[in-house]
């Protein structure tokens, strides 16, 4: 009995001994589990990554590309510089995100008979040596790619990127601008387009077989209505007109009759406008007018006052009766006009009969509302004074104004703020003669596109609105163009200042300003008047302060300014230049200690005591 407790006691021994080392395994298998999902865990952060690979890698050792945040060195594709890129550590090149998911090979509608391989440029390959031929320009826009391309290995046809990504559709069953469907025309379309009459090769082109009719990709969207501010009546869009001789009203070229142009329905009116201007983003408005009924805006009354008498109108901004009359040298010598500015010159004026209010006669009739062709929306006169400075800035000609002007209240224009004053506003809407110039100019349309045009009169770059000639290069900017060709000095109140354009005499001898007695240049422009023998500069006369009325105060970057007169005895000393103020206004901060009683000549002076004040706020 003893033996037998003994063996079962060992054997139990043998079975705990075997437990605890059974144990241990599960255990083991345990960690491995856990492991494992870490494993995965860890596979699953970087798998998003291993999926970007390098496109200089080869498809049996490709190379996984890591993000990066900061100013990349250059796109190896595209070339630009963007904020977050991606690297690779084998090859030490830099992607931008579109460029890495490029196909390796494509059936573009550009060249469909063969298949397009992507691949770099100037690189020595066994593919690139089995090439013939030097790819240095796209065969469908003509230009000279930047790194990347695709092409066709069977002949030299060469795309490149950003033609790429244009994949019209071959067919367009309903088409807007033909009853029939167009078919995808896959060759640069060399001949004029029956919509817009220009031949743009580098556009995508549809054909009607049916009717002979070839058209370009975006001309098949023309609007069939439109409404242009340089017209009063809206336009139709005509595939062709009857045989005759008419000149676009954009861009005063000559019209193809044969082509697409937009005309007016109205009977005795011949106006015309090529497609392309028509449609032009600084002329069309975008909005597409063939089912809408013409809006009240284009009957509205908008005249700006009401007459209440006899000689007396109630002008729609100011409160009082206004009423005309004579000028009177001595009563209404430091008169101004709210409107423009300008002095209150010997002709017929309105003048308040309760304050000190006065408008041109010409000012006060301005319309409250008008399209001009400056913008393609309806402006809208703002009598409001202004209190910014970032406000008072002409877009036109980019003059300082505290006077009335023009603006867009269009919600899309709100971000670039258009801000016309009304010298600008009153260039015709046609054609404008200068007596500078022996042509008509015309507003262009081109400013923005074709980059800063320089103005022959004060050889100044224009990069917005510019007067043009359409029978030679001549380019004039609407600052020049809007100088008074009269002014009255506040010294000669007898005679005005005429404007001279130069004189291209050398023999003429030598003209002293008047205001600053310095030489005057006698072939550019200057003022003189010969009856009393006095010159002036232009820009001493017609400076950039000549727009601000006296007595205005207006805030400049959280600085509170005041407008000052000059015209007293003796003239103020400048606290920056130290020099005479010459110009009609000076300038005083106020409310800054060591400032508040001193002038400054001009917006010049007065932002370099702005800046001697604060640096950091300039």
């Amino acid at each position: 009995m003893v033996e037998l407790e003994e063996k079962e006691e060992e054997e139990l021994e043998e079975d705990d001994d075997i437990n605890d080392e059974q144990e241990p395994e599960e255990e083991d298998d345990d960690d491995k589990e856990k492991e494992e999902e870490d494993n995965n865990d860890d596979n699953e952060e970087i798998e998003p990554l291993c999926k970007v690979i390098c496109p200089r890698s080869h498809p049996d050792h490709p190379h996984t590309l890591s993000i990066r945040i900061g100013e990349a060195i250059y796109c190896y594709s595209c070339g630009n510089q963007p904020d977050v890129y991606y690297y690779c550590t084998t090859c030490r090149v830099d992607f931008k995100d579109d460029c890495l998911f490029h196909s390796n090979k494509i059936t573009h509608p550009y060249h469909l008979q063969h298949p397009l391989t992507y691949f770099l440029l100037n690189t020595k390959s066994e593919i690139n040596n089995t090439i013939p031929f030097i790819l240095d320009a796209c065969s469908w826009c003509g230009n000279k790619p930047d790194s990347w391309v695709y092409s066709c290995y069977i002949c030299s046809f060469c795309l490149c990127v950003p033609c790429s990504k244009n994949t019209p559709p071959l067919t367009i069953a309903k088409p807007k601008s033909h009853h029939h469907p167009l078919l995808f025309l896959p060759r640069p379309l060399l001949v004029p387009c029956d919509a817009c009459g220009l031949v743009r090769a580098s556009e995508a082109s549809y054909t009607c077989f049916q009717c002979s009719y070839m058209v370009h990709e975006s001309c098949m969207s023309l609007p069939r209505v439109t409404k242009l501010t340089r017209h009063s009546h809206r336009l139709s869009h005509t595939p062709f007109r009857p045989p005759s001789v008419l000149s676009c009203g954009v861009c005063y070229r000559a019209v193809d009759v044969r082509f697409g142009q937009y005309s007016c329905d109205h009977e005795d009116c011949s106006y015309v406008v090529h497609s392309k201007c028509a449609t032009h983003n600084e002329v069309w408005d975008g909005r597409e007018l063939e089912w809408e009924p013409e809006s009240q805006e284009e009957t509205e009354d908008v005249a700006s006052f009401k007459k209440v008498g006899d000689d007396l109108i109630k002008y729609f901004s100011h409160e009082h009766h206004l009423k005309i009359e004579n000028y009177d040298a001595v009563r209404d010598a430091k008169k101004q006009c709210e409107a423009c500015i300008l002095p209150i010159d010997p002709r017929c004026f309105y003048g308040c009969t309760q304050c000190d209010y006065s408008l041109h006669e010409v000012c006060a009739g301005l319309p409250r509302k008008l399209d001009h062709p400056l913008h393609k929306h309806r402006l809208v006169l703002d009598p409001a004074p202004l209190n910014d400075y970032d406000y008072m800035n002409c877009s036109t000609c980019y003059r300082t104004s505290s006077g009335f002007r023009y603006k867009c209240i269009e919600e899309e224009c709100r971000h670039r703020t258009c801000h016309i004053d009304l010298r600008c506003i009153s260039i015709p809407e046609c054609t404008f003669t200068h007596k500078s110039h022996e042509h008509p100019l015309f507003i262009s349309v081109s400013y923005g596109l074709g980059g800063w045009v320089t103005c022959q009169i004060c050889q100044i770059r224009c990069g917005r609105a510019i007067l043009h000639c359409s029978k030679c290069e001549f380019t004039m900017c609407f600052r020049c163009a809007t100088i008074p060709t009269e002014l009255h000095y506040k010294h000669d109140h007898k005679h005005p200042l005429s404007l001279c354009y130069g004189e291209s005499d050398d023999d003429v001898g030598k003209y002293w300003c008047e205001i600053c007695e310095m030489e005057v240049d006698s072939k550019k422009w200057f003022y003189m008047c010969n009856q009393c023998c006095i010159t002036v500069h232009r820009e001493c006369i017609f400076n950039s302060s000549i727009y601000m009325k006296s007595g205005s105060t207006f805030d400049w970057n959280g600085y509170l300014v005041r407008t000052d007169s000059t015209n007293s005895p003796t003239r103020q000393l400048c606290a920056v230049c130290e020099e005479r103020c010459t110009f009609s206004v000076c300038y005083t901060l106020v409310h800054e200690y060591g400032w508040d009683d001193k002038a400054l000549c001009s917006f010049r002076c007065l932002r370099a005591a702005m800046w001697r004040i604060c640096p950091e706020d300039m």
